[in-house]
């Protein structure tokens, strides 16, 4: 089993911060087991567990306050989202001055998909996001592994690849045609289906909302809805544009990725590694593996592109410490600086400029600008989020 420890260790903090902290990712990302491995370090009778999409727990929880409020400890409440009726009660006991319990939620759709979250529980809870497996947890010999298969736990550890994209066409499957029924939203699944695949098509590109409408035979206000589910259950990331003022034309749109490698590559039918390596979305592929992987490390917020109509472009900006970052993808043996590139630099009077790319050695470019190994980018931005 991968323990998670940087995880284990971030749920531990919440905890000791906030009365209820909640574990937010997609389906069958791995949250149940992780949730159980905390409870395992704590005493047996100081956890309680309910799945609440098992009909006995659900049984359990006729007499919701009654029921928790008696129980002691950490309670840990699967799946979340089936019952928002449980919301504001939660608030209830997390305001007893007289408890001692702890609750932790799992779910699988943002709070900005689950309103109760905000109206009824805001000031009393804690968030922490979890992703598919990071490069980190894993030995060094199996990175390829997880760019090619993505790091949902029964994809990457799966026996075979084949095995592995069984498991991804399931996924679709059983995400279309039963979670999204499970959040309230009466979608059909072959038209979602056809939606995501196009949005796979549109992967690390600007989206034109009103080019998925016309090609879907939608309305634009649908397919923005569309785009908010995939991104509200953690499917679809939408990278938001940086601009100020700069006396240029600046992109306003928000870019789009998948947020798990091996969903993209299954979803627009990549074969097999080899054909990856001469597909055209290989360097699509790397940009968004790469970015997931930086920011599940130092976090998403204040994360931005950058782009100008006259073609400047900066994959990755982040701002942290008082400093400006940038970060490039390229999927090349040894990258060079491009006129892009100083451009950004110049206009967004970047600190520094990462230019990450598959190889192994680390080399600079010019000042400030540097080409490195994922590895190594990582370990730089890291330090700039401590």
């Amino acid at each position: 089993m991968i323990k998670r420890e940087n995880l284990l260790n971030a749920i531990d903090l919440r905890l000791k911060e906030s009365p209820i902290v909640a574990l937010l990712g997609a389906r069958q990302v791995g949250k149940t087991t992780l949730a159980k491995l905390y409870g395992e370090k704590l005493d047996r009778h100081a956890w309680h567990y309910f799945d609440l999409e098992d009909p006995r727990d659900q049984a359990r929880l006729s007499q919701p306050q009654m029921a928790l409020e008696d129980l002691g400890g950490l309670i840990v409440l699967d799946e979340i989202q089936r019952v928002p009726e449980l919301f504001p009660i939660l608030r209830v006991l997390a305001d007893d001055p007289n408890t001692k319990n702890r609750f932790m939620l799992l779910g699988s759709a943002s709070p900005e998909l689950m309103r109760q979250v905000s109206e009824s529980l805001a000031g009393r809870i804690a968030f922490v996001d979890v992703g598919g497996f990071h490069q980190r947890e894993l030995p060094h010999d199996c990175r390829k592994d997880l760019w090619w298969r993505g790091g949902f736990p029964r994809a990457f550890l799966a026996s075979s690849d084949s095995f592995a994209r069984r498991w991804h066409l399931d996924f679709f499957r059983t995400f279309l045609e039963r979670d999204i029924p499970q959040l309230g939203l009466s979608i059909p699944a072959y038209t979602l289906r056809r939606f995501w695949t196009m949005i796979a098509h549109y992967h690390g590109q600007i989206i034109r909302f009103s080019e998925l409408a016309r090609s879907m035979s939608i309305s634009e206000p649908t397919a923005k809805r569309y785009v908010e589910i995939l991104t509200g259950t953690f499917m679809v990331r939408l990278l938001p544009p940086w601009f100020e003022n700069l006396k240029k034309r600046q992109v306003k749109s928000p870019k789009v990725y998948l947020r798990d490698s091996g969903i993209f590559h299954a979803l627009i039918g990549i074969e097999s590694r080899d054909a990856l390596l001469s597909h055209p979305k290989l360097g699509a592929s790397w940009e968004a593996y790469c970015m997931e992987q930086i920011l599940a490390l130092v976090g998403s917020h204040e994360a931005y592109f950058w782009a100008t109509h006259a073609g400047a472009e900066l994959d990755l900006l982040l701002f942290r410490k008082g400093k400006r970052l940038g970060v490039e993808f390229k999927y090349m043996d040894a990258p060079r600086m491009t006129p892009s590139m100083k451009r950004a630099s110049e206009d967004l009077k970047l600190d520094k400029l990462l230019v990450v790319y598959p190889g192994s050695l680390s080399f600079p470019l010019d000042r400030n600008m540097d080409v490195l190994s994922l590895d190594d980018a990582l370990n730089i931005l890291e330090s700039y989020s401590e």
